[in-house]
């Protein structure tokens, strides 16, 4: 599927609305993937109140969409990888962990 689509923009997992999504519901888990391969590329990204930046996760994509799941919830979470220069190897960059740190 990726050579097939190859030349489409990267959609790519949208860490700020993954942090405004776990500081609203506070989960105890999370998990991130792209939802037509998540044996290959999700794993955990919210472990016990904190984030993980530990588990693999692989989040971009020209043909997949990149997913949020926690609370037996799956949504379609993603943005442009060009808009904000995030990409398949982004772990909570600092905007996100500064909404999960803000009281």
């Amino acid at each position: 599927m990726g050579a097939a689509h190859r030349n489409n923009r990267v959609k790519t997992f949208d860490w700020v609305k993954a942090a405004n999504i776990i500081k609203e519901r506070k989960p105890k888990t999370a998990r991130a993937g792209l939802g037509e391969d998540w044996s290959y590329t999700g794993g955990n990204i919210w472990e016990n109140g904190q984030p993980d930046t530990d588990s693999y996760t692989y989040l971009s994509s020209t043909w997949a969409t990149p997913e949020l799941e926690f609370d037996d919830d799956l949504i379609d979470c993603w943005c442009w990888e060009d808009e904000t220069g995030w990409n398949s190897g982004t772990k909570w960059p600092k905007e996100a962990l500064e909404i999960i740190n803000n009281n």
